[in-house]
């Protein structure tokens, strides 16, 4: 199982929307016989992969034992159920860590399994191992919206920017290049149009090789992105689409956007501004698993203010700018007692720079 939980990881940047999953075939000693983890959306799951594995290799896997860090499907989606294909190789034996939280299978893949006369064993350290790897699927498939990823780049005393809006760089190159790769394992990347506007920036993964690229959505309440924008000098070796949400039509501008290739969607909330909730839970029906927000303090604030934020990924600066702009502008609070709590769950340094994971405090495994 071990050597399952660290297959999965590799479908990181390729599995989306599903889930990261690891399968090792093993002979009742222990012997390997094949592996493998999920290949592209449409493509192989792990346990196909796995038992080509151990045919590539010319092994036999009848009565042999399949460890998945993941309940094998058990329903017809773009494969056929990967639990009828480990009765039909002969499998006698499933380990596996996490069940899987997709009302298609919960469980009907291990009552399958079962009903086939092959054995079920759990691994309950690999189910939250492959929980935490797959946070944003369990988060779609139980919360119906995604997992909510906030990065912030700012120096120690918590400055994104200057007064005068300047912010390229406060970080280093390696945390820049750190930072692409979490673009990378989200579905989507979210921004705001003040962001648009002031940094014209692409959001793309370019500093990493990734096999595919996430999706990108604005936040445009008034439809006032560039035509001329960057974000949309994508490429086509790595192809994304462009999600606009407003919430105010503008019918001219809204054709010229869609034109450039753009899905524009009006979701008008109070104040004239984008219905923020209702995007997360329309993005959940893109099957987007994690949303990785890179916006400003206005659009972080207005995230944050209706608990929207699920974790931050912080990238703390080793210098002080003094007066400049913050990480996320909501309050003012009249009481300590109702800052936001968080628990640092992973302090790296990158380069000179300190990467924190801090997770919203409740926002547990699910």
């Amino acid at each position: 199982m071990q050597r399952a939980l660290e297959l999965a990881p590799k479908a990181l940047w390729l599995s989306q929307p599903n889930p990261r999953v690891g399968c090792v075939i093993t002979t009742a000693d222990g012997t390997l016989l094949g592996e493998g983890h999920t290949q592209r959306a449409g493509q192989a799951h792990a346990e196909i992969m796995a038992l080509r594995d151990a045919q590539a290799r010319g092994h036999a896997v009848q009565g042999a034992t399949a460890f998945v860090t993941l309940e094998p499907c058990a329903h017809h989606g773009r494969t056929g159920p990967c639990c009828d294909a480990l009765v039909q190789a002969g499998i006698a034996r499933v380990v596996v860590g996490a069940s899987d939280p997709n009302p298609q299978v919960a469980g009907q893949g291990l009552q399958r399994l079962q009903a086939a006369g092959v054995q079920i064993a759990h691994d309950a350290l690999a189910a939250d191992a492959s929980r935490e790897l797959n946070i944003g699927f369990f988060s779609r498939m139980q919360r119906h919206t995604p997992w909510v990823r906030m990065k912030i780049a700012a120096s120690v005393d918590g400055q994104t920017a200057l007064e005068n809006g300047q912010s390229q760089w406060i970080t280093g190159p390696e945390a820049r290049a750190d930072g692409h790769a979490w673009r990378a394992r989200a579905c989507a990347v979210l921004t705001g149009i003040g962001t648009v506007l002031e940094d014209d920036p692409r959001l793309d993964t370019r500093l990493v090789d990734a096999p595919r690229a996430p999706h990108l959505v604005i936040v445009d309440s008034r439809l006032e992105t560039p035509l001329t924008a960057q974000l949309f000098n994508t490429s086509a070796d790595v192809p994304r689409e462009i999600w606009i949400y407003a919430a105010v039509d503008d019918p001219a501008k809204r054709a010229a956007l869609q034109a450039l290739g753009a899905h524009v969607t009006l979701l008008p909330g109070p104040g004239g501004k984008v219905d923020l909730p209702a995007l997360l839970r329309d993005l959940a029906r893109r099957e987007v698993n994690e949303v990785h927000v890179e916006a400003g303090h206005k659009l972080n604030g207005s995230l944050v203010r209706e608990g929207l934020v699920d974790e931050f990924l912080l990238y703390l600066a080793p210098k002080l700018i003094g007066q400049g702009r913050g990480m996320a502008q909501f309050g003012p609070l009249s009481a300590l007692s109702q800052a936001l709590p968080l628990n640092f769950t992973e302090p790296t340094l990158i380069g000179p720079d300190l990467r924190i994971l801090a997770r919203v405090t409740g926002r547990d495994l699910f």
